[in-house]
């Protein structure tokens, strides 16, 4: 397969019923680099700690991420343009080793919205529910786990809506965090999503 071929793979689709399809395909580190540079240093995105990051870091930053054997990252589309990007990772082995007990289907999650000069209505809470539902569509899933800086009241108020209960602060070593976990009733009942919303495509 080619990497133009496999860049256009799409791994996850769901039709929202007010913003349209969204999509998911894997990230390609390099060509997708100086795309996320732009998101990444914006100053809408001061919690995703990269602010300082030149091209060169973005890429290597996301290589790591790809050869990692629990964590991989994924480049949403909205639309069929691309809008967001999500990162899964395995909680036992990546970001909170140490930090709480993990449970037999956690999976941890980050997602970011591409800074928009005019700003849609729901378009962040539509991605936080795609990523949510492309998550919980692994039969293996049974909880995800988040851990956003404890100042970013946007996202605790997102991470509500779809679900998430609190269950406290914990210190890592770039933030103090706020640890929440939902689990696939608690997304579905927050959310009214079907027992499978969305499909591998």
């Amino acid at each position: 397969m080619s990497e133009r071929t496999e860049r256009s793979v799409t791994a996850f689709t769901r039709a929202d019923d007010a913003l349209g399809e969204f999509t998911l395909r894997p990230l390609d580190p390099d060509a997708d680099a100086a795309l996320l540079h732009r998101w990444v240093t914006h100053p809408k995105s001061a919690f995703w700690l990269m602010q300082d990051a030149d091209v060169a870091a973005v890429a290597a930053e996301y290589r790591r991420i790809a050869e990692h054997p629990h964590h991989d990252a994924y480049l949403g589309s909205w639309r069929g343009a691309p809008a967001f990007l999500a990162e899964r990772y395995d909680p036992a082995h990546v970001e909170l080793v140490g930090l709480y007990e993990p449970e037999p289907g956690d999976v941890g999650m980050h997602f970011l919205c591409a800074p928009a000069d005019t700003p849609v209505h729901g378009f962040t809470r539509a991605v936080i529910t795609t990523v949510m539902a492309w998550l919980f569509a692994d039969p293996a899933t049974r909880r995800v786990v988040v851990e956003p800086d404890v100042r970013n009241t946007a996202v605790h108020a997102l991470n509500a809506a779809v679900g998430f209960t609190v269950v406290g602060p914990i210190r890592k070593p770039e933030k103090e965090a706020l640890l929440s976990v939902c689990t696939r009733d608690q997304f579905r009942a927050a959310t009214g999503a079907p027992a499978q919303e969305g499909a591998p495509a």
